[in-house]
């Protein structure tokens, strides 16, 4: 025998070799699987996207033609959430359900009754100087078109240079004011009655719609969400409005007795106007500046005298936009001016001048209820990233949490 090592079996390699082949095969199945499903579910978020966004094109015109209900609806939703907890309070020191919810909703319309009557009280009595108010502010542009006569002479001989004549004006014949409120008044005394019987219904069952949303789920843990997304929702609007009421309040003292310190006609109604205006953001206080600039002209002997109110009311709305509010409301209610801007303008096209100030209760309701469901990643959708922060694939099951 020779003592030569023998060459080693190359046989024993192959098994080995089939088993890595063997043990990377699963290993490709569930890679190619997570891909079909990331594929599938980009593709129904694609569809989810686009249904939104043909849905909040559509609803427009839906809530305007169907706004004798949806308006009242709307509306009826807002005041169950402000005056629940009210009726709480009241049902707490031995009231009954019913007897709660309705004393809820008259304190409500006494207040709003009250600031009406603070507003439109002097302004009846100021209506009879509405003529010589606007001969007044008549006068006042037709010294400042004398002043800046040269710049309408500049412009006739820059048109007449340009080869242009001043086009004909034709004027359309328009309903009347008197005409306009004969139409309306039935649908909007309709539209009243409708949102206070809704109103009541709703803050009377508030307490069976909490037992249905904890104790009507198939599961323990949607039951949970549910109540504190409505817990959330009922919060955050209750709050702030019930915040900015308080805020604005302070701005109509101070505008009306500032009205009084200058000697303003009708300090009381100014004050009333400014904070009811104040809950409009933005355009409020906008068009508060411009009617006390109209009224200022109108009232005051010189033309400075007569900006002095709006830029008394100007300088006050500033400190109050830039410190007093954010200093109370602080992060919980801070939302971006853009969003704010399209809620308004939004809700006004569909709903005109009860839209505007239904605007911002409307957002805060979906920005809570946004905030528990997961807000959709639009931006970063758009740049190959899910739709939403936490995949459906990542989502426990119910096997998998009771395990």
């Amino acid at each position: 025998m020779s003592n030569e090592p023998t060459p080693a079996d190359p046989a024993p390699q192959e098994p080995a070799q089939t088993s890595a082949r063997t043990s990377t095969q699963p290993s490709a199945r569930p890679s190619k699987r997570t891909a079909f499903a990331e594929q599938e579910l980009r593709l129904i978020s694609t569809l989810v996207l686009l249904i939104g966004l043909g849905l909040f094109l559509a609803l427009p015109f839906v809530l305007s033609i169907g706004s004798v209900v949806f308006l009242p609806l709307t509306t009826a939703i807002v005041l169950t959430i402000l005056l629940s907890p009210l009726a709480d309070q009241l049902a707490r020191i031995g009231l009954p359900n019913v007897v709660s919810s309705m004393l809820a909703l008259l304190i409500f319309c006494a207040i709003v009754l009250v600031a009406f009557a603070v507003i439109l009280q002097p302004a009846i009595s100021l209506f009879d100087e509405f003529p010589d108010m606007v001969d007044q502010v008549g006068a006042r542009f037709t010294e400042l078109q004398q002043d800046f006569a040269w710049l309408a002479r500049a412009n006739a001989e820059f048109m007449e240079v340009m080869g242009r004549s001043g086009a004909n004006e034709v004027v359309l014949a328009t309903p009347s004011v008197f005409e306009q409120l004969a139409v309306g008044a039935p649908s909007l005394v309709l539209e009243i009655l409708l949102t206070f019987l809704m109103a009541f219904f709703l803050i009377e069952s508030r307490i069976r719609l909490r037992r249905n949303l904890l104790f009507g789920r198939t599961n323990f843990g949607t039951s949970i969400k549910a109540a504190r997304v409505m817990r959330e929702v009922q919060d955050r609007v209750a709050a702030y409005i019930l915040t900015v009421a308080w805020i604005n309040l302070g701005v109509g003292v101070v505008v009306g007795c500032g009205a009084w310190l200058l000697g303003v006609d009708a300090p009381l109604m100014w004050g009333g106007l400014a904070a009811l205006l104040n809950f409009i953001p933005y355009i409020g206080p906008l068009a508060m500046t411009g009617i006390l600039t109209l009224f200022g002209i109108a009232t005051a002997d010189t033309l400075f005298l007569g900006l002095v109110p709006a830029a008394a009311y100007l300088a006050l709305h500033t400190v109050e936009a830039n410190v007093v509010t954010p200093s109370i409301l602080g992060a919980r209610f801070t939302m971006n001016p853009v969003m704010i801007l399209i809620a308004f303008s939004y809700f006004t096209w569909v709903w005109g001048a009860f839209g505007a100030l239904l605007s911002v209760p409307i957002l805060l309701m979906l920005t809570a209820f946004f905030d528990h469901v997961g807000r959709p990643n639009l931006i970063g959708f758009i740049f190959g990233e899910p739709l939403f922060a936490t995949p459906l694939m990542e989502i426990p099951t119910s096997d998998e949490t009771q395990a």
